[in-house]
């Protein structure tokens, strides 16, 4: 009896290894392919958005389009940080003491109003001049006050939020859970170069 239930483990080791393993060895070789594929997207959205300043809705449509391509689901980040400058001066209510220098700093715009300047809730077309994230024309100006210049930089963040099947088989293997599904991630971004608006 002892000898047939060893024969018996041995059978579904050796199964497990002759079907188990390549199959995991290929999901991991999917998940490779889908981080490149998403570095490529990412890498192109963020350079056109660089070169001409602005962001159309159009252009992240197929950001989405091209991601969507691999299977999973993602996460996307974006953020404009619009540089801004502030004189220095000796006596900040006497403006005659400027001191001849300026603080820099940064105000930051994140995704959800980059994302409620292309989507917004109206019926304007997917073309529409009010529908460019940071240029508007009419109200919605009010809410976006800052352009996106050259000296910005823009930056987005790509993650995967759906468990991939090299993920699963890996919990499913060490009998365990890796606690994270992100297994594609990829970040980017630069400085804004031109203003084609």
């Amino acid at each position: 009896m002892e000898g047939s239930l060893s024969k018996i483990m041995a059978i579904f080791i050796a199964v497990a290894l002759l079907f188990g393993y390549p199959l995991y060895q290929q999901a991991q070789r999917q998940d490779e392919l889908s981080q490149m594929v998403v570095h490529n997207a990412v890498t192109e959205f963020v350079d056109a958005v660089r070169t001409k300043g602005y962001i159309t809705p159009r252009m992240y449509l197929e950001l989405n389009r091209k991601l969507g391509a691999t299977g999973n689901q993602y996460d996307i980040q974006m953020e404009h940080l619009h540089k801004r400058y502030n004189p220095v001066y000796f006596d900040p209510a006497n403006p005659a003491t400027f001191e001849g220098s300026f603080d820099i700093y940064f105000n930051g715009h994140y995704t959800e109003e980059i994302m409620a300047a292309l989507f917004p809730n109206n019926t304007e077309p997917l073309d529409s001049r009010k529908r460019i994230y940071p240029v508007s024309t009419g109200d919605a100006a009010a809410t976006r006050p800052d352009p996106m210049v050259a000296g910005d930089f823009f930056r987005v963040k790509v993650r995967n939020v759906n468990r991939t099947m090299a993920v699963i088989l890996q919990d499913f293997f060490t009998n365990g859970n890796t606690g994270s599904n992100t297994k594609v991630y990829v970040t980017y971004g630069g400085m804004i170069i031109n203003e084609d608006y």
